[in-house]
């Protein structure tokens, strides 16, 4: 390792050119994908005993602030700007896994900026099917104090991305409890991928083509409901399959309508519709035996009458579990969900949730404002309730 800070700035400048030779050699080649991965590992853990030798002048540097003020801090500087200035993604975080402190480039790789993700847990930047894997690696590393290495992914607002990572706890003078770096880098093996793909165009970005997908989806919506009314303007049975359908084929991945059929409120909701991808009868089967009050979401929107939004799925029990004990959110491969109430005439009459995987877009404010209006209509035309 460098002896001095001279040497640790030129370190990581060949570093730095290392790392940009293999990016340049995998996007020319990409056939050696094998050999080239070998020399990213190397470099990965040589990046690794550097990281680990800039933590302990930091550490010494902060045990030596006082008597050494001006040297100290410039030290101090020098590493901090070492540290952000990496050419790897690197992430450091706290014993309970919250983002401590975190480069540019993994910044980047995260899709924000080093001060909206300091404070956040990382795990949450997970795939929600590999979210669980994760928890467990850092409490491990941290338990038994051997690093891990494997693989992972990273979601975030419409985008996916398949991750090595490296975890390595540390041990810092100044700090209660031990922490965990954590290196990112490209996967081993790309070809094992198991989880969905990102599908979002760049052009999902641009305000004037969301704006054009919510008209035409509450304008199909419309014609639907109208075509519920029946003829003579006497009002028919609503196809809340159809309804559903719609949503499912335009809007979102999964949808689930349920519905309050009786007066008394505190009677048992009915799980009516889930509709989602063909092919995937276990995850619909899954939706479908679930009681909506053991849920949270909907449980909460049927007895508040409140909308909730989660752009970002932090917890991912809010659904609910399997009977095996697995989440369903991350059965599903959920990204984020919304969940609005079904208000009629004398109330709320049920509720319809939207579930996106972590392959598309967020659910943003504009959506909920959409789908709140929608569910009114759906609600509206419900048949009325046994006892109305």
């Amino acid at each position: 390792m460098p002896e001095n800070l001279a040497d640790l700035q030129r370190e990581i400048s060949e570093l730095s050119d290392r790392v940009a030779a293999l990016r340049s050699t995998q996007a020319m080649y990409p056939g050696d994908a094998a050999s080239t991965a070998e020399a990213v590992l190397a470099e990965l853990g040589f990046a690794e005993e550097l990281l680990k030798d800039c933590g302990r002048r930091l550490a010494e540097a902060a045990e030596t602030a006082a008597p050494r003020r001006g040297g100290g801090d410039d030290e101090r500087a020098l590493l901090r700007a070492v540290f952000s200035e990496l050419t790897v993604p690197v992430v450091l975080l706290d014993h309970e896994g919250y983002i401590r402190r975190i480069n540019t480039i993994g910044a980047e790789r995260l899709g924000s900026t080093p001060g909206y993700l300091s404070g956040k847990p990382f795990s949450n930047f997970v795939d929600l099917r590999r979210r669980a894997a994760m928890r467990s690696w850092l409490a491990a590393v941290l338990r038994n104090g051997e690093s891990a290495s494997f693989d992972s992914r990273l979601a975030q607002r419409g985008w996916a991305e398949d991750v090595h990572v490296t975890l390595t706890r540390l041990e810092v003078s100044t700090e209660a409890a031990p922490m965990v770096l954590v290196v990112m880098s490209p996967p081993l093996d790309g070809a094992d991928d198991n989880g969905p793909a990102p599908l979002e165009a760049e052009v999902e970005d641009q305000v004037v083509v969301l704006a054009a997908r919510r008209l035409d989806v509450l304008t199909r919506m419309t014609r639907l409901l109208l075509a519920s009314a029946g003829p003579g303007g006497g009002k028919g049975p609503l196809a809340l399959e159809e309804a559903a359908a719609l949503l499912a084929d335009s809007y979102a991945d999964w949808v689930v309508v349920d519905v309050c059929d009786l007066p008394d409120s505190a009677d048992r909701p009915r799980r009516a519709v889930v509709s989602g991808p063909p092919g995937e009868d276990a995850q619909h089967d899954l939706l479908a035996a679930l009681d909506p009050r053991d849920s949270e979401i909907p449980g909460t929107v049927l007895a508040s009458g409140k909308s909730v939004l989660n752009q970002l799925i932090e917890d991912e029990t809010v659904l609910g579990r399997a009977r095996t004990g697995a989440p369903v959110l991350s059965a599903l491969g959920a990204g984020s969900m919304m969940c609005v109430p079904l208000r009629g005439s004398r109330g709320v009459r049920g509720a319809l949730t939207l579930i996106r995987r972590s392959n598309r877009g967020s659910f943003r404010l504009a959506d909920l404002g959409l789908i709140e209006e929608i569910g009114e209509h759906i609600g509206l035309a419900l048949p009325p309730r046994v006892a109305e």
